[in-house]
């Protein structure tokens, strides 16, 4: 009897677990670390309903080699933030590249105190604006994390580009986008608005 009752207490936990949502790694890894207490930026009563990300269909056009150009000598600036808080970055240099027939350019920056940590010395941060922010994507603009490169170019996948946490939870700190980062494009790649269900 005890074996029997065993038995179907696990058949029903593991029909309670739901496979991860989304259409690629990066999209269930993203998902997972949403669920998950530890990792998501969600607060707890969002978390509780949380299903998955909304993203836009993976496009292998969005995933550009950007020619990149080192800028050595810029000067570190307070980058704003949504709060009082203004770490200091710096301009670490230049990418240009071409995407929907359009010539484009953004700065890449290196967050000063966070390349100290260990596992971050290699990490650069990527902001940019464009045209779906406000109507597809938050109004404040997406990110992109990358690394430094070997060479003079630079691989961007804008379809892992994320929300700032500030579009989750405003108990965070983000940094605003510098206006300089603007595309005059659709980036249809990427996650979506965070709509609350």
């Amino acid at each position: 009897m005890l074996l029997s009752f065993l038995f179907t207490m696990i058949l029903g936990c593991t029909q309670d677990k739901k496979p991860l949502l989304g259409d690629t790694a990066y999209q269930k890894e993203q998902n997972a670390k949403f669920k998950d207490a530890a990792t998501s930026p969600l607060t707890e009563k969002d978390r509780k309903t949380f299903s998955a990300l909304e993203f836009f269909k993976f496009d292998s056009t969005y995933v550009v080699t950007a020619n990149f150009k080192r800028t050595p000598n810029e000067a570190p600036f307070e980058m704003p933030t949504t709060t009082e808080r203004k770490p200091m970055y710096v301009k670490y240099g230049e990418l240009t590249f071409v995407l929907k027939n359009k010539a484009c350019k953004l700065n890449i920056y290196q967050d000063i105190e966070l390349v100290k940590k260990e596992g971050f010395k290699d990490h650069l941060f990527l902001p940019f604006i464009d045209e779906t922010n406000g109507e597809d994507s938050y109004g404040g603009g997406r990110y992109l994390d990358t690394s430094l490169p070997e060479g003079s170019t630079m691989v961007l996948n804008f379809n892992e580009a994320y929300n700032p946490y500030c579009a989750y939870n405003p108990r965070y700190s983000c940094p605003v986008v510098p206006l300089e980062n603007s595309l005059d494009l659709r980036i249809e790649a990427g996650v979506k608005m965070f709509t609350k269900h």
